[in-house]
């Protein structure tokens, strides 16, 4: 049994109908992506917590649903998901999410923070060690080869549950407050 492709729209037309009130915008990125740039329309509804919170959505009658990440993967995934859900009005995900929305020369609200999403910043803190302890290996050092190898194994195992400890002591960081 094969599923059909997801329907895609361009940012420009996505606008249009944003304005028109012809759909409504769902942004399934992570909070902190939403709260660091959205754009002015959108709803906020994780991905993640997709399954759990999209029947709590008050969706009007007659609107389409239009779905944005940041490059439009898990916005596939999200029309996927809501095609499965009866009484979904048509999905569509916008080509390319915000980056292709901000490459149109499409306006964004930027959030509080400056820096990266803590979602980057995990990736630069873990990679950075990881970095340091395997070159540390190599002058010398046989036990940073297994440090280095724990920070992978943490950072797999984030991946696999979600939970990242890092990311939390990241989000009480003042640079991270909204």
């Amino acid at each position: 049994m094969t599923t059909a492709a997801p329907l895609s729209i361009s940012p420009k037309d996505a606008r249009a109908w944003l304005a028109s009130g012809e759909a409504m915008l769902i942004d399934v990125r992570e909070p902190d992506e939403f709260r660091f740039e959205h754009i002015a329309y959108a709803a906020s509804l994780p991905l993640s917590r997709f399954g759990e919170l999209f029947g709590a959505l008050d969706l009007p009658a007659g609107r389409k649903l239009v779905f944005q990440c940041q490059k439009g993967k898990r916005g596939e995934q999200a029309c996927v998901a809501a095609a499965t859900l009866p009484g979904t009005p048509a999905a569509y995900n916008i080509e390319g999410g915000i980056e292709a929305w901000k490459a149109a020369g499409l306006p964004v609200v930027p959030g509080a923070g400056q820096g990266p999403s803590l979602f980057r910043q995990v990736q630069m803190i873990v990679g950075s060690l990881v970095l340091l302890f395997v070159v540390l290996g190599f002058a010398g050092y046989a036990w940073a080869f297994a440090v280095a190898g724990l920070f992978g194994a943490a950072l797999a195992i984030a991946g696999l549950t979600g939970f990242c400890g890092l990311a939390l002591v990241l989000a009480r960081m003042p640079w991270n407050k909204p």
